[in-house]
Parts: C-alpha cells; structure tokens; sequence
C-alpha cells in the first residue's frame, strides 16, 4: 500500500487565556465610527495602568532577584516570538545610547531572527528549542537573567528558553535566573523562578496582543531595564548622565545635563564635553572636584559609577 502521511493534529484549544477571550465591550467593533473607535480603544487603554499597578510587586521581586547579578556585570536576556519579541529587541536596543553600554548587557532574542523584526515568522514560535543555539552561544552564568515574554503565556519558544536554563549544565544553585513575562493567569511553569503575569483582559480585537497586551509588556519592559541602571549608577537625580553623545540631539542633551549640574555656560559645557571623550560624568565631576579628566574619571571608576556618591550633598549646586 501507498505511504500516507498522517494528519496533523489539531493546535490545543487557546480559548481559555485572557488574551484571547472576547471583550464583552466591544462586541459592536465593525459597526463604529472613526471617533467611536478611537474613544473605545482609549478606553480599554486604561486598563492598562491598572493592570501594571497590580503586577508591581511581581515585577519588583523579580528586578530584585537579578539586581545583584546585573550590577556585578551580568546580562538581562530578553526572548519572545512575534510582537513579544519584538518589544524585546526594542528595549534592549535602546540600552546602549541611553545608558552608554554595551550591546551585550541587555540582550534581545526573537524568533525567527533579526528579520523576524520586519516580516512576520510566526512559524518559527511552536520550536521549543528555537532559541537554545542563541543562549548557548551566551555561556549564560548565575549572574544572568533569561526573561520569557508571551502574551498569552503558551509560546512554546519562549517558554522553552527558561527550560534550556533548567537544563543547561550549571553549577548547583548557579544557573541563571528565569522569569516570565505574561498578560493572563496561568500556572507558574517548573523552569520558571518568577512569574510576572499583568493582567490586561481580553482585547478590543480578540486576539491581537499587539494592543493592551504589547503595551504593558512594553511598560513593563521599561520599568525593569531602566531600574536596573539606575540601580547601577546611570542616573543622578533624574538625568540621563552617562547618555552616549552620538549625535546632534544626544550632544545637545548632554551639553544641557551639564549646565544644569555645574552652572556653566553652554559654550563651556561643550568644551568640557570634549575634553572629557564625550563623557557626561566625567566632566561634571571634573569640573565640580577640580579635576583632571583622567583623575576624574578614575574617582568615579572608584565610586563604581555612582555620580551622586561623588558629589557634596552640601554644595549649592543642583
């Protein structure tokens, strides 16, 4: 008899998460103006804050947990497939010219590869195992941290990423941190250390987690990586200070951080900002201690970058 190849069998039934559910609110959709679309997305945006603000506690002990490995040099690696990948890769992008570090210290994993951040793979999301030769590649250690993000908190590839951390063969009680990010309720995987689940409800179009879901995870995305830097000394008071000149705009910037904390003239901030290599701290404690650059630079290098450490908190100064 002829070889038959057997039917594939049906995906699981996904009706039961949050996030696919119908939304009870806007079950009239297509019937509606562009001003009643508009104020009922607006709406169901709300939802939003809300549901950020219920998750805090979860996303604060999970930032706590890798604080202490991120501080000492470790890496926050972001994986997720589709529009959960893709806001990976954006927060992870912009580490470098904000916080002046290096691509490798916040890193983005999506399926599919960099081209899935412009054409959709969607296939590539039901390989468990899709990102294991990436995070291989990485020698993650204890210090690291592998965050999962999956809307629906069923992605097979970004689920598998924390059972690749489970498996991988660390030192007992060394591998690196796990943690999930979703936007439903679900069971804490067995790989997973911390589970932050924010609960955005079903979508103004069912299904598509692009909306409330993708902007709590990208909320939520923010809230960690920029508390990890500042909890690493990228920020005094509520300025951008270790900002990487790289262009017009980020020179501006920096040119105003330094007026502001040492009451120079603009002019001057520039010369300062130059003779310094472009490094905002260095010239501001250079200017402030009366400082050479290099010697100013070493004082911070001491101070493990933490500017405020180096300032007089009783100076007149801002």
């Amino acid at each position: 008899m002829p070889d038959t190849e057997l039917p594939t069998p049906p995906p699981p039934d996904r009706a039961h998460i949050d996030t696919e559910k119908r939304n009870p609110r806007t079950m009239q959709l297509h019937t509606l103006d562009a001003a009643e679309l508009v104020e009922l997305i607006q709406h169901e945006d709300r939802q939003v804050q809300l549901a950020l603000k219920r998750a805090q506690e979860r996303i604060t002990k999970f930032i706590e947990a890798i604080e202490p490995g991120f501080v000492a040099g470790g890496r926050l690696i972001y994986v997720g497939a589709g529009t959960s990948g893709r806001l990976g890769v954006l927060d992870a992008s912009e580490a470098p010219p904000t916080f002046c570090v290096g691509p490798d210290r916040i890193i983005g994993i999506i399926a599919g590869g960099d081209g899935a951040l412009r054409k959709s793979s969607e296939g590539a999301e039901d390989d468990p195992r899709g990102s294991w030769e990436a995070l291989d590649a990485l020698s993650l250690t204890e210090n690291d941290a592998v965050l999962a993000i999956a809307a629906g908190g069923t992605t097979p590839y970004a689920l598998g990423a924390m059972e690749f951390c489970k498996r991988a063969k660390f030192k007992p009680g060394k591998r690196a941190t796990t943690g999930l990010l979703c936007c439903t309720t679900i069971e804490k995987p067995e790989a997973c250390d911390h589970l932050i689940m924010i609960k955005t409800g079903p979508e103004v179009l069912t299904g598509s987690t692009r909306m409330k879901a993708g902007t709590a995870t990208k909320m939520a995305l923010n809230t960690i990586s920029t508390t990890l830097m500042v909890r690493s000394g990228k920020a005094y008071q509520n300025l951008m200070v270790d900002v990487k000149a790289t262009n017009a705009k980020l020179r501006d910037r920096a040119a105003r951080i330094i007026t502001t904390l040492t009451g120079l003239a603009r002019e001057q901030a520039f010369e300062l900002l130059d003779a310094c290599d472009g490094e905002v701290k260095t010239a501001v404690i250079a200017h402030r201690l009366s400082l050479e650059s290099a010697e100013a630079r070493d004082r911070l290098t001491q101070a493990r970058g933490h500017l405020g450490e180096l300032l007089d908190e009783g100076s007149s100064m801002p």
